[in-house]
């Protein structure tokens, strides 16, 4: 297996395990009197990184790994790893609110939306690892102004009530 097979099957093994992880999270939430807010988005964010993995895929699957850009890549997966620990079951892909206080540790303490903050960074971080610095581009451009347009905002509005 090439490396950047290597990396491409851990990001799709990722973004599955995650994925599990939100459903199960969000059944809970929801149990426990969690109202979902700002949906509509939803289809729109998961299309838009379907999209990235794939052109990842047709395009990078047989180029060489770039190390300087692999370590930054492995440096985002502590800090994601950091994040979703520090959520816990509060982890998933939608925005469901609980009628109590927000998660203000950890990196949360540090700046407002560190997971946002990663995905960003990995967007634009894992096209380079490959070489492909026009698919960095497309899809930071394009996840910029799903998550400064629509997502930030609606998450904001929608925890707003329970912030300190």
């Amino acid at each position: 297996m090439s490396g950047a097979t290597a990396l491409l099957a851990f990001l799709v093994a990722q973004r599955l395990g995650e994925l599990w992880i939100a459903r199960r999270n969000t059944a809970h939430l929801l149990a426990r009197g969690g109202i979902e807010q700002g949906a509509i988005h939803c289809p729109a964010i998961v299309a838009l990184h379907a999209a990235w993995i794939g052109a990842l895929a047709w395009f990078g699957w047989d180029q060489p790994v770039h190390p300087g850009w692999l370590v930054v890549f492995v440096l985002l997966q502590l800090l994601r790893v950091w994040g979703l620990a520090t959520l816990g079951e509060r982890l998933t892909t939608r925005i469901i609110v609980l009628p109590e206080p927000v998660v203000t540790r950890g990196p949360f303490r540090l700046i407002p939306h560190p997971n946002h903050a990663v995905v960003i960074a990995e967007i634009a971080v894992t096209p380079l690892v490959l070489g492909l610095p026009w698919i960095a581009l497309v899809f930071s451009i394009l996840n910029a102004a799903l998550l400064f347009g629509v997502r930030i905002p609606a998450e904001s509005r929608a925890l707003a009530p329970y912030r300190g």
